[in-house]
């Protein structure tokens, strides 16, 4: 589990392809002393998985299933990466619950504001605008940030400078993919609050038949 606060800024420096998946160095620019063999991290909102460590680099694989539902397999050497090592527990959880499990992606189709702070506008599936709410979370490519509008098809964000100077926002432009991954909440909510009728009928005792019989 993520907060979608950003450690630092990583740099691709190799892409190994492995069948379907591939295998990636990554070099950051914060200390990773104590990370281990097994350890999760956060690749531009990808929750991936030490398998290697060296110094200020680390290794990890990329499944066939990351490739197909996130930016990371588009990824070259020299790239930039948002990187966020997991949450330790009894930390303050600064920004959002956020699991590095990608639910889409986006595109920046514009950005507004050239000094201070701008306003990123992001095309999003049809499949997830409707868990993005005004004033609500969502994670790009890893960083947690506040939905500002919100259309049938897209949405915004404002990035202060401080957010852009310490992730990838500060070299992001127009027609960049990014990686989404909308608040688990409203997910859950949904599952809960609209289940089909029917579904919820054969599962529950409680039917027309049985309110009627008891007076309501």
């Amino acid at each position: 589990m993520f907060t979608g606060i950003i450690e630092g800024v990583g740099a691709v420096r190799s892409v190994r392809r492995k069948g379907d998946g591939a295998e990636l160095e990554i070099g950051c620019d914060f200390d990773l002393e104590r990370t281990n063999v097994g350890d999760s991290i956060s690749v531009n909102g990808c929750c991936l998985t030490v398998t290697s460590r060296l110094g200020k680099s680390f290794w990890a694989d990329l499944s066939p299933e990351t490739v197909a539902t996130s930016t990371l397999g588009a990824l070259k050497e020299g790239d930039s990466v948002n990187l966020e090592r997991a949450l330790v527990l009894g930390s303050r959880l600064d920004g959002h619950i956020v699991q590095g499990h990608v639910d889409g992606v986006g595109k920046v189709i514009d950005i507004v504001g050239e000094k201070g702070s701008r306003e990123f506008i992001i095309e999003i599936p049809d499949n997830l605008s409707r868990y993005v709410v005004e004033k609500g979370s969502v994670a790009v490519d890893g960083v947690s940030l506040t939905v500002n509008r919100v259309t049938d098809n897209h949405f915004s964000v404002m990035v202060i400078p401080h957010t852009q100077l310490k992730s990838t926002f500060q070299l992001m432009k127009r027609g960049n993919r990014v990686n989404l991954e909308v608040d688990i909440i409203g997910k859950y909510v949904e599952k809960l609050t609209f289940l089909d009728s029917e579904q919820y009928e054969k599962g529950s005792k409680i039917t027309k038949e049985f309110l009627k019989k008891h007076g309501f």
